[in-house]
């Protein structure tokens, strides 16, 4: 089961999937408001939201056995949570740089939800809307401008699964504007490391040569800081994917299928 990052879709898995070596029996979601599964009558999102649909998943395509699972970014976080909460459904975990966020203090409460009141405004008032693209060569175009690894022929083929044609023949991202809303939540570290401790299955995490964490967090969270949560879990190895950014499973497929496959046998 592969389980795909914030503003991404499942389709990209594809070049892992096809660099596996060996058959698998896969099934890669889109999360809700994400892809071709549609947005709830909600206009933001609670990650708990996320581990309840996992388990509803698991329950329908593997009631009876544990599986293999792996998420990325935003989906690494979903399945260290969800294996914490349900050891017994996980076989073997795979988190490719599901990094967590800054350790957060109470103090911080009143300012997030203000912050979060302030951003559902926008959101109702149309301000945060998804840019809209000309043809698929422009989603294609910006999928290679976030991504200056990503090869023309990959964009090409990711910007039709990333977003879909209107009537008037723009393109549009298949995510829900809402996502982008902060949540009203603090990030409660102690409460993710109570969670950790209970990963029972041994747990891959897979981190890329370029460190995404100094570029988003500017110091306020580092990549020594997440090794020495991660010490936390039970039975847990660390590799890394040379040559590749955040995105991975779309810089280095090869490798990574490699990687996720031995980890598994």
């Amino acid at each position: 089961v592969m389980v795909h990052g914030w503003m991404d879709v499942a389709a990209s898995y594809q070049f892992v999937v096809d660099a596996f070596q060996h058959e698998h029996y896969i099934i890669a979601p889109d999360w809700r408001g994400y892809g071709q599964t549609e947005a709830p009558l909600a206009d933001n999102y609670w990650f708990p939201d996320y581990l309840a649909d996992l388990d509803f998943l698991l329950d329908h395509y593997a009631p009876d056995q544990p599986v293999n699972l792996v998420g990325h970014s935003m989906g690494g976080n979903v399945v260290m949570l969800y294996g914490g909460v349900r050891p017994q459904r996980i076989r073997r975990l795979v988190n490719l740089e599901g990094f967590g966020m800054p350790a957060t203090i109470p103090a911080q409460a009143p300012g997030r939800f203000a912050t979060w009141m302030d951003e559902l405004k926008k959101l109702h008032a149309g301000d945060m809307e998804l840019k809209a693209y000309d043809s698929a060569d422009g989603v294609a175009r910006r999928l290679m401008k976030t991504n200056p690894r990503l090869g023309a022929d990959k964009a090409a083929w990711l910007a039709r699964h990333w977003a879909a044609e209107n009537a008037d023949g723009s393109w549009s991202i298949l995510g829900d504007a809402a996502h982008k809303v902060t949540s009203a939540q603090l990030y409660r570290v102690e409460e993710v490391l109570a969670i950790y401790q209970r990963l029972t299955m041994p747990v891959l995490a897979v981190e890329a040569s370029d460190n995404s964490l100094d570029m988003w967090w500017k110091g306020k969270f580092t990549l020594a800081e997440y090794h020495e949560r991660l010490k936390v879990v039970p039975q847990v190895e660390i590799a890394r994917i040379e040559d590749a950014g955040h995105m991975m499973h779309h810089d280095q497929p090869e490798v990574l299928a490699a990687l996720i496959e031995r980890f598994i046998r």
